[in-house]
């Protein structure tokens, strides 16, 4: 047993030298937490998320002079739609995509060891909870979050929920992507997300790529373009998407609600390229909602495009 010692010491140590090599873990990344909007008209998209969608709202913020700051339309327990008064027209209506942490200064330290820039700590948002931004390389603001339990998120758990929802589940969030190859290693090497599909609308372009989180099912869709779309035609490609089981049902929910009358579009149900059930919405503003059942149209796997990104 003695003769084993020293070799049992010396091959601790090396593994231990070779984990601090590696330096700090990533904590998990569970999900897609919310997307934060901005509105022209306030009231106006309000009725859209609230009314014709039926999300309730748990809580909304105000500013010191008493006017809207912002307001959060409840999908589930973990998931909300943010909803901003514009700060200037004519501008982007993204504010910010947020992802989910069950550690959040471990994930700050962890980003600041991949050279991410990072705030000196997290700090703590108005309605409780933890939280730290940071920019991904194709310019997209990023909010890292953890949940507090004595934050406004956790303790309106189960509650504010209705039938009246379109939707109990966000199953991604899109953003424009124009150019591939940095975007998709900060989210994979970095972040570690996984590719799960990628499409093309043409055949011959890529059109999307599909990189869920490390550590739950939720998924950013990337919106390949060359050339970024105007500030204001960017609705379609900066959007949520909302699961439901029936899509056609979905349609028809919302075609009997009151507010349907002045939303003014047609709802069309069509088969995506992923070969899943599709309808589009879009608010006042034009920001895209996506309506998408979970499976294909004969439950078997879309296979990946091989196109090329656009050059």
């Amino acid at each position: 047993m003695k003769r084993f010692a020293p070799a049992l010491l010396s091959a601790s140590l090396l593994f231990a030298n070779a984990l601090a090599a590696q330096g700090p873990q990533r904590p998990h990344i569970v999900g897609v937490s919310h997307i934060a909007i901005y509105a022209h008209d306030y009231e106006k998209s309000r009725a859209f998320y609230g009314q014709f969608l039926g999300f309730q709202e748990p809580y909304s913020l105000q500013n010191a002079d008493g006017t809207p700051s912002m307001t959060f339309f409840k999908i589930n327990d973990r998931q909300v739609i943010e909803l901003f008064p514009e700060r200037q027209p004519g501008t982007d209506r993204l504010n910010h995509i947020s992802l989910e942490t069950d550690d959040i200064e471990a994930l700050r330290v962890y980003l600041a060891s991949k050279g991410v820039k990072v705030p000196s700590q997290p700090h703590r948002a108005r309605i409780g909870n933890l939280s730290f931004d940071i920019t991904d390389p194709e310019g997209h603001t990023v909010e890292m979050v953890q949940y507090m339990p004595d934050g406004k998120t956790m303790l309106a758990k189960g509650k504010f929920m209705s039938d009246n929802a379109i939707s109990n589940r966000m199953t991604h969030v899109g953003i424009v992507v124009t150019h591939l190859d940095p975007e998709y290693k900060f989210y994979t090497e970095i972040l570690g997300f996984k590719e799960t599909w990628r499409g093309s609308k043409s055949g011959t372009v890529l059109s999307w790529v599909n990189l869920k989180v490390p550590d739950g099912d939720d998924y950013i869709e990337f919106m390949l373009y060359k050339d970024a779309p105007g500030p204001t035609e960017r609705g379609g490609a900066h959007h949520l998407c909302l699961q439901v089981p029936d899509v056609a049902a979905a349609v028809a929910k919302l075609k009997a609600k009151p507010y349907y009358s002045q939303y003014g579009r047609p709802i069309e149900i069509h088969l995506g390229t992923n070969r899943k059930r599709q309808a589009n919405l879009f608010d006042p503003d034009g920001t895209r909602t996506e309506l998408m059942e979970p499976g294909t149209i004969d439950g078997k796997p879309t296979p990946p495009s091989t196109a090329p990104p656009p050059q």
